[in-house]
């Protein structure tokens, strides 16, 4: 299992609670990133936004590719994971900035393309919002060029939504042939182009259960893509640690508990303009990214534990949220995190 996390470009990852002790700044970011990197943490996802979808649009958020550019210069080893939405992006000037990035990084930047789902932010900084399977459509041709103007000498494309010709694209990524992407969707459109185009796939939060039955339809859709089977499985979860399992519970109550809906602005876009497989509640949604399903609520033995049915069923990398983020990220680092590896090792030696 390889660790990760979400930085915290919002402010926080709770919709319930007002101050996280986690201010939307560069700054804060720098020193998560930084003390993460220290503690063992593999990976960053950079969240793309423009508008805050936690904490209401009228709030500060951090800019995803500038503060993957400047933490890219600042770290050593952690992987850098920048989200981007099409409907925002020329794919050939992503493509050449992405590969200065990975040049910057040394070869640690990768990228977690979204389609998109909020309406309101698309009509708010002029994305191309069009009905949800030509949003795929519209990936499936950004994806295309973006590869092609990483291994090829020139390019050229002509699309529906994007025509280049004779592009040249030098330097060439770190990465080769590319540098990762990675891509979540739970659509039977989004998991053809993510099983066909993409190298890994990011699952929401989901059960044990739920994982393993959508890893496997997309290891099978994989197979019958191509030869090289999906690079990576990650998943999206927000993890409750203390010392019993009393406090945590008592903290889960705290954090879900609905009095303010300031922070649901794209609750509705969300459950309606995506295709997806499993009714959102307002509880799944007081947590990004359906953080609490994953069940990472409880003492370290018994989050370990659940880490380890997760490594079972084929997760092999955790995109953790936490607050305060900072001291939530160490607390896993130093509790968590050993006890998944002595549990192993002793199942290991039955």
């Amino acid at each position: 299992m390889k660790y990760g996390f979400w930085l915290p470009i919002f402010g926080g990852w709770l919709r319930n609670v007002e101050a996280e002790n986690m201010p939307p700044t560069y700054d804060y970011a720098k020193e998560v990133i930084q003390s993460a990197e220290k503690w063992g943490y593999d990976t960053t996802l950079i969240a793309e936004l423009y508008l805050n979808d936690i904490k209401g649009t009228d709030q500060d958020s951090i800019e995803a590719w500038s503060t993957a550019a400047a933490l890219a210069a600042v770290t050593e080893k952690i992987e850098i994971m920048a989200a981007v939405r099409p409907v925002f992006h020329n794919p050939a000037v992503t493509a050449k900035m992405a590969a200065n990035i990975d040049h910057i990084s040394k070869g640690r930047f990768t990228l977690n393309v979204v389609s998109g789902w909020w309406a309101e932010e698309a009509k708010q900084y002029g994305g191309d919002f069009t009905e949800h399977d030509e949003r795929y459509d519209r990936t499936t041709e950004f994806l295309e060029i973006l590869k092609g103007l990483w291994s090829e000498e020139k390019f050229s494309y002509d699309g529906k939504f994007y025509k280049i010709e004779n592009t040249q694209l030098s330097p060439k990524p770190v990465q080769r042939p590319n540098p990762v992407l990675y891509a979540g969707g739970e659509s039977e459109k989004g998991k053809q182009v993510i099983s066909s185009l993409c190298d890994a796939y990011i699952l929401h939060g989901h059960t044990v259960e739920e994982a393993e039955a959508k890893i496997a339809d997309m290891n099978e859709r994989r197979k019958s893509a191509g030869p090289e089977p999906l690079q990576s499985i990650g998943m999206a979860a927000y993890v409750i640690c203390r010392d019993t399992e009393e406090e945590a519970r008592a903290e889960l109550n705290r954090i879900t508990t609905v009095t303010d809906t300031s922070g649901y602005a794209g609750f509705e876009d969300f459950t309606s303009k995506s295709e997806l497989e499993q009714q959102i509640q307002l509880q799944d949604y007081s947590v990004s990214n359906r953080g609490l399903r994953p069940n990472l609520v409880g003492t370290p033995e018994q989050i370990a534990k659940q880490v380890l049915e997760f490594e079972r069923v084929g997760v092999d990398l955790l995109l953790l949220q936490c607050s305060p983020q900072l001291e939530e990220l160490e607390r896993f680092s130093k509790q968590v995190m050993p006890k998944v590896e002595e549990l192993r090792a002793s199942l290991t030696n039955i």
